[in-house]
């Protein structure tokens, strides 16, 4: 999702440095030996309460599907519904619906969640410029770091489904393909909606980085890439079915009637 780009819009520009900015902030200038904490010091206590208030918040979720998209998107797109009616059905599968909390594909994924009667969660973010969150937020909770925020939304997903977007959303994509890739995730599948708009990377993947060996042919099983909603809660239902049966073989090992 697309946040800062969705918000260099109409929006005005809040005043000072985010607190992304300020940790990344090296002075420029040697600065005098202090006597106690400094202040990226103290910034630990902050980032270790957002994770707190995050698994806190998020806790009691159902199994959830993290939609991701351009903020830019309009509500006449095309993109705009094929993401609501992805979210309606994830709903009406017994998906908790996570986005970015913000406009655009983030707005219409959280409006398809609530018209599905599920939960509709956003997870938004201090922007150099206003963001505000979408009306169609059940749970929201709101971030200072960007990484803190990415780990709540692998953590409680079982799969992403990923529209038209641009670097927000390039970036959470190559991120999940990455843990992926690694085994950090596993049967966690990845949705790429709009083959127009993904085939030309798509195609550089395997005609590029997959033939000069920089990723293995088998990496591009990775994703799955659809024009249509259904397949792509198809995708992740099956997914959820196989962590389930792992879960149940897991249990029963436990109790010593397991296979493993």
């Amino acid at each position: 999702m697309d946040d800062a780009e969705g918000a260099r819009g109409a929006a005005a520009r809040r005043s000072g440095a985010t607190e992304d900015e300020r940790l990344f902030s090296l002075p420029l200038a040697p600065t005098p030996a202090r006597p106690g904490p400094t202040p990226d010091t103290w910034r630990v206590l902050r980032i270790l309460g957002e994770f707190v208030e995050g698994f806190d918040t998020l806790a009691d979720l159902p199994p959830g599907v993290t939609i991701f998209g351009s903020a830019r998107t309009t509500p006449d797109d095309p993109s705009y519904a094929a993401a609501s009616e992805t979210a309606r059905l994830l709903a009406q599968a017994g998906f908790a619906v996570i986005t970015g909390g913000g406009p655009g594909i983030m707005e219409a994924a959280n409006k398809g969640a609530q018209a599905g009667g599920g939960e509709s969660v956003g997870l938004n973010i201090e922007l150099p410029f206003e963001q505000g969150t979408n009306a169609y937020v059940d749970t929201a909770v709101h971030f200072r770091y960007f990484f803190v925020r990415k780990t709540m939304f692998v953590k409680y997903s079982v799969g992403f489904i990923v529209f038209p977007g641009g670097f927000g959303t390039l970036d959470e994509l190559f991120e999940a393909l990455t843990l992926i890739q690694t085994e950090k995730i596993k049967h966690f599948p990845l949705v790429l909606v709009g083959r127009a708009y993904w085939s030309g990377l798509v195609s550089w993947l395997r005609e590029t980085a997959a033939r000069e060996r920089k990723i293995e042919p088998k990496d591009l099983d990775i994703f799955t890439v659809t024009d249509d909603p259904a397949e792509a809660v198809e995708v992740v239902t099956r997914a959820r079915a196989t962590l389930l049966a792992i879960a149940e073989k897991n249990e029963q090992a436990r109790s010593g009637h397991g296979l493993w």
